[in-house]
């Protein structure tokens, strides 16, 4: 997605104009567009024509309107994004209040306003414009000497630093300098990974090269990060894995991506990511019930204690036609993340949200026991179904 104005006022008010570039920015569109917001955008309308003898012709016309949005609709196969509702600006082919439906389309611009940008929607778009905070797989494709250190994204890959770097070539009797040489390089190219790669948001890290390098890199890697005491490494050991390449050049990646087994690898490790989380809320559900509630009852009062270590939430909430609905969701993210706690938003289309869903799509894993929520009847009294699932929003 591409982001080409964004004006928004201190109370929230404002105006987002964005261009769909990829099917994907469609499903990311839907989840920030909503009942009672505004959108322009370049749409069909067909006009009929009556001629002085009383016969009638029509044709196709293009023009651009501006909606007050009554409905959305997602095709998930077609990742066709469909907006219907009123006109509310004058043009020549469509009456004021008449109703038109808006088809999206990729590549071409649209302006969408609302009454209340909130965290959610903003955190969204920052997310689906900037190719580092939807970019899960990083690669590093080197050589003796050279490296690069890339982010995959849908259909992108961006290069994010390069790293060139003479090193001395092997004397007879005298390895000193080569070898210093190779951990200046090696050095420089882990400080690069440091600096471009969101392990939070990475959920794979390739390592290719010709022949042992990439070995040697890896093995270096882990030794400076245990010396050093490198968490952000040595937590996520397990995202990195080796592969080979027969350059260090960007193109080199094209073969690395195309290897069966590398795609495999990918794709397990891309989706583990959510699962553990939720296979972890379930495991301590079974194991330390205390620290482990779902339903928005429980989770807010957990949350007013600053209890909450992990918040597992379901995007489907956040697409909420209830006003004061949505704004609890929102607010609770926020409160979440201002005490310091971790929030995972699962998506809807996903297996994993589709199961969390199952348990009214909020959940939240403790940093401490709170037997009381446990024990409170009160609450389950007024809120019988607390432990269902929620009505489709």
């Amino acid at each position: 997605m591409k982001l080409v104005h964004k004006d928004i006022e201190k109370d929230g008010k404002g105006v987002i104009v964005l261009i769909p570039e990829e099917a994907e920015d469609m499903w990311q569109a839907y989840n920030v567009i909503r009942k009672g917001d505004r959108v322009r955008a370049s749409t069909i309308r067909k006009v009929q024509n009556e001629s002085a003898t009383g016969s009638s012709t029509s044709h196709r016309v293009r023009t651009t309107l501006t909606i007050s949005i009554e409905v959305v609709d997602f095709d998930t196969q077609a990742c066709l994004l469909r907006l219907k509702g009123r006109n509310i600006e004058e043009n020549e082919y469509v009456k004021m209040g008449a109703y038109h439906t808006i088809d999206l389309e990729l590549n071409r611009k649209f302006t969408l306003m609302k009454e209340e940008w909130d965290s959610i929607d903003l955190g969204r778009i920052e997310m689906a414009t900037d190719p580092a905070q939807t970019a899960d797989v990083a690669a590093v494709i080197m050589q003796e000497g050279l490296a690069h250190i890339c982010l995959i994204s849908g259909s992108r890959t961006i290069v994010r630093a390069k790293i060139d770097q003479n090193i001395p070539r092997k004397r007879k009797g005298d390895v000193k300098q080569h070898e210093k040489g190779i951990l200046r390089f090696f050095d420089l190219v882990m400080q690069a990974i440091l600096r471009h790669i969101r392990f939070d948001i990475v959920k794979c890290t390739i390592i290719a090269s010709p022949g042992f390098v990439k070995d040697q890199f890896f093995e270096y890697v882990m030794q400076e990060a245990v010396k050093t005491d490198n968490k952000t490494i040595l937590e996520n050991k397990s995202k990195f894995i080796t592969a080979h390449a027969s350059s260090g050049f960007k193109h080199s990646l094209k073969e690395v991506l195309s290897d069966p087994s590398i795609a495999a690898k990918l794709e397990d490790t891309k989706a583990l990511g959510e699962l553990k989380v939720l296979e972890n809320f379930y495991k301590i559900l079974q194991s330390e019930s205390t620290r482990a509630f779902y339903g928005i009852n429980h989770v807010e009062k957990a949350n007013e204690v600053l209890g909450i270590e992990t918040l597992l939430i379901t995007d489907s909430l956040f697409r909420s036609q209830n006003i004061a609905e949505r704004k609890r969701y929102v607010k609770l993210v926020d409160s979440v993340k201002e005490s310091g706690g971790d929030v995972k938003i699962f998506s809807s289309m996903h297996v994993t949200g589709e199961q969390l869903s199952q348990i009214t799509g909020v959940a939240a894993i403790l940093r401490f026991p709170m037997p009381e929520l446990e024990d409170d009847e009160e609450e389950d009294d007024d809120d019988s179904d607390e432990n269902t699932p929620l009505p489709p929003s």
